[in-house]
């Protein structure tokens, strides 16, 4: 499909330019005894594609999960779009959380639907979008992640990666300002690794979509990324762009991961 039919906004270079979009501001989470994020504080700019990297445990995917309210932090405040997601009434919560899509490891389909409806369901019951317009838009995705000939298959029907491009084009169904990504390729097989991850830099090149990604997938982050941030117990550590980071990191920690992973 070509960027002036795909089924999501395009890139515009003004929008490029904007202001910030998401913002965390001395956020702590806690589980337990054990702080897995320390009073953090971080902000992305609309349009940009910024990668969360670091050691298990560093507090990654606990953004994710935060900025989806899956889970709440136990201080400081998240604003997107200038709107207040935390500290929020539960009303305000989903009316931000409708900006933000996510593709999670798991790919999270629901299984009695068909692949249509999975992708139709939530454009649907949250945004009110009609059904005939949400199927339209539904099979136009479905066309850009390659899998057109498959609206009536079950997710059962499907291989690892076919999923995850379902759960892709789920996500973008919504026409999110923000595309969450958690090490989207880890339940994949490896040779399903690379089509998926071609489909993600194809959205990140043609489309102004802001995106957020936890991924150990070391060439995919520097191939996307307009700014890559090291984690470690819960705080940044080292922040820059992907030829600072991967090519001269200022920080012994960080120099260590990559050693470990590249």
């Amino acid at each position: 499909m070509s960027t002036e039919t795909l089924p999501i906004p395009e890139k515009n270079p003004e929008r490029r330019a904007g202001g910030e979009l998401i913002r965390l501001d001395g956020v702590t989470k806690r589980f337990g005894s054990n702080t897995v994020l320390d009073h953090l504080d971080f902000s992305v700019d609309a349009g940009k594609h910024v990668t969360l990297i670091g050691p298990s445990g560093s507090g990654k995917t606990t953004i994710l999960r935060l900025l989806m309210t899956l889970t709440k932090p136990d201080e400081g405040t998240i604003t997107v779009d200038g709107q207040p997601l935390f500290p929020a009434p539960e009303k305000q919560r989903r009316e931000v959380r409708k900006q933000i899509g996510m593709v999670f490891q798991q790919f999270n389909l629901f299984p009695n639907m068909t692949v249509l409806r999975n992708i139709t369901e939530a454009p649907v019951t949250v945004l009110g979008l009609a059904k005939d317009e949400a199927v339209e838009r539904a099979k136009g995705l479905l066309d850009m992640v390659g899998l057109a000939d498959k609206c009536d298959a079950h997710p059962a029907q499907l291989s690892g990666g076919q999923q995850q491009r379902v759960a892709i084009a789920r996500a973008l169904a919504m026409r999110p300002k923000v595309l969450l990504l958690d090490e989207v390729t880890s339940a994949l097989d490896p040779e399903l690794v690379a089509g998926v991850l071609d489909l993600l830099r194809e959205i990140a090149r043609t489309t102004d979509i802001t995106m957020l990604c936890v991924t150990h997938e070391m060439n995919f982050a520097r191939d996307i990324s307009d700014q890559v941030l090291m984690f470690d117990a819960g705080r940044v550590i080292e922040s820059g762009p992907p030829e600072q980071i991967f090519g001269e990191p200022r920080e012994e920690r960080t120099r260590e991961f990559l050693g470990a992973v590249l």
